[in-house]
């Protein structure tokens, strides 16, 4: 599988987002649909942006109870999106659940990846708030193992623990991987952040792009940008 840049539209409405698509008229970006504008715009512009021939990460990042994750997933598998997520801190019976749902009856289904730690967590948040006294990388691999032990296909973590995650889980294990940004770029809210160069370095296997894509003066020039840093 080769590695790809996902736009991050964040967007508050449907119009927003589709003219922000609208620029892009040679190529067809792989794009990530999340809270923001699902919970404004519901399952129609999941279609919207499937009928123009982009593939799409649906972000929800579920995290419930086993069974309640399993249905969500059984009505999110008919979206026909190419890859969706859930929080690994749910433990592997949500996650062995979650594919559960999301496995359509002839066998197939968007690929399902799990949320390690948030690229706006660090070591001090880890600690003081959520109570955790582990290094961060420890508990990012820990999560990860736990991801692929239950089946799914890779895990949503920094670009700083890509190559350690491939090391745990192994090449073909997906790394998903925002808090990217360019060198000479803002890190806005970001604490755990790599160039798109630094992140293929470090073997990030999808790197997922917003603020320096969409709020760039130029859209498809900064696409273009990572593009080159990232895959080519």
């Amino acid at each position: 599988m080769g590695k790809d840049v996902i736009i991050a539209c964040d967007f508050a409405s449907a119009g927003k987002t589709l003219e922000f698509l609208d620029m892009f008229r040679n190529v067809k970006p792989f794009v990530k649909i999340g809270m923001e504008l699902f919970y404004s715009e519901g399952p129609d512009i999941v279609r919207k942006i499937k009928e123009r021939g982009h593939k799409i990460f649906l972000d929800l990042k579920l995290h419930d109870i086993p069974n309640t994750v399993k249905k969500a997933m059984a009505a999110l598998s008919k979206l026909d999106v190419d890859m969706c997520n859930v929080h690994a801190s749910g433990t592997s019976a949500m996650m062995t659940a979650a594919l559960e749902g999301l496995t359509r009856e002839d066998g197939t289904r968007p690929l399902l990846i799990a949320v390690t730690q948030l690229t706006s967590t660090d070591q001090s948040r880890l600690e003081s708030e959520l109570l955790i006294e582990k290094p961060i990388k420890e508990v990012v691999m820990s999560y990860a193992k736990n991801a692929k032990d239950s089946g799914l296909d890779g895990v949503v973590c920094s670009p700083l623990e890509a190559a350690a995650v491939h090391g745990t889980c192994g090449k073909e294990f997906l790394t998903v991987t925002p808090g990217v940004r360019f060198a000479d770029g803002d890190k806005g809210d970001q604490k755990r952040v790599m160039t798109p160069a630094q992140a293929r370095a470090e073997g990030s296997d999808y790197i997922v792009v917003g603020r320096p894509i969409t709020a760039s003066d130029d859209p498809v020039a900064a696409y273009e940008r990572c593009i080159r840093e990232f895959v080519l």
